[in-house]
């Protein structure tokens, strides 16, 4: 059985027209995906003591995800506000809380036996990659970061480079693999919504349409695509066979609403909400004293 760690964001994703919350974060879903794909899999994080906590706790566990190396911290567990227009999903605003940590030596450990790490932009690590990438493989999602000498500094370290390329025209998107290939990726998936999804590792290059399914919510899709890539990539399957896969997952994931449901009633206060764009500048806090869980 192939394994997956993932280390950084959390949030519940709140959905306020409906007064629900459900456990979400790409690193978060990704664990859970790899998880449903049959993979060992384990999520690294922190939470705070409340509801919101408690909730991804226990999803979590339902889910047969490790949280030995999850921490419970003072403070507020992270949350998104989310909207939905026509099946797309709307981030409003959200507030990161407690969860942007860094790795500690314990960490560093625990990620050592898995067969490749999963972390992203939106968990503030890029400090972080080189040391998990000695480690075991890396996975790094850039969502749709186009920083180019950003992109050439994190990609050298990435078994797997991916980017939300919806906005980007079918050539726009090519380039974008070609130049994290070039950089030094070993594989490279760039999902583009609607259109599909195209993975390459510099010899080939496979592509797929996207699933046939009117969405409820495109919340989680992209990482449930992620998720299922790695696994297969792991596992030795054809690329082409992967995309079909990831496809699949992905078009699982639209049919409902959050990304990989447990429905709670909507415990947050959203007062401090910020918008989402002023949060990917936040820096990483230091790690803290885990609660053990």
């Amino acid at each position: 059985m192939v394994s997956l760690v993932a280390f950084g964001d959390n949030v519940v994703d709140c959905y306020p027209d409906h007064s629900v919350m459900f456990p979400g974060g790409n690193t978060l879903n990704v664990s859970v995906f790899a998880r449903r794909s049959g993979a060992r899999a384990s999520y690294v994080g922190a939470v705070g003591d409340d509801d919101a906590g408690r909730h991804i706790r226990d999803a979590l566990g339902r889910e047969g995800v490790d949280i030995s190396r999850l921490r419970v911290l003072d403070g507020d567990t992270a949350f998104c506000i989310i909207g939905n227009r026509m099946g797309e999903r709307e981030f409003l605003g959200a507030n990161l809380g407690v969860s942007i940590i860094a790795p500690d030596e314990a960490d560093f450990d625990h990620v050592g036996e898995f067969d490749v790490i999963h972390t992203g932009r939106s968990c503030h690590v890029d400090a972080h990659v080189e040391a998990f990438a000695n480690l075991t493989r890396l996975s790094f999602d850039f969502a749709v970061i186009r920083d180019l000498p950003r992109i050439a500094e994190i990609t050298p370290h990435c078994f797997l480079a991916s980017f939300s390329a919806g906005d980007l025209s079918h050539a726009a998107a090519r380039k974008l693999c070609e130049t994290a290939l070039e950089a030094g990726a070993r594989w490279c998936l760039a999902t583009r919504g609607a259109n599909g999804a195209i993975l390459a590792d510099g010899r080939e290059v496979a592509e797929t349409g996207a699933s046939d399914v009117e969405p409820v919510d495109t919340l989680g899709a992209g990482d449930a695509f992620i998720a299922r890539t790695l696994v297969g990539l792991l596992n030795g399957e054809n690329p082409s066979d992967v995309l079909a896969a990831a496809t699949r997952a992905a078009g699982d994931t639209c049919a409902r609403l959050g990304a990989f449901g447990h429905r709670a009633p909507m415990e947050v206060d959203m007062s401090s909400a910020r918008d989402v764009s002023e949060l990917h500048a936040a820096p990483a806090r230091p790690s803290a004293s885990a609660i053990a869980v």
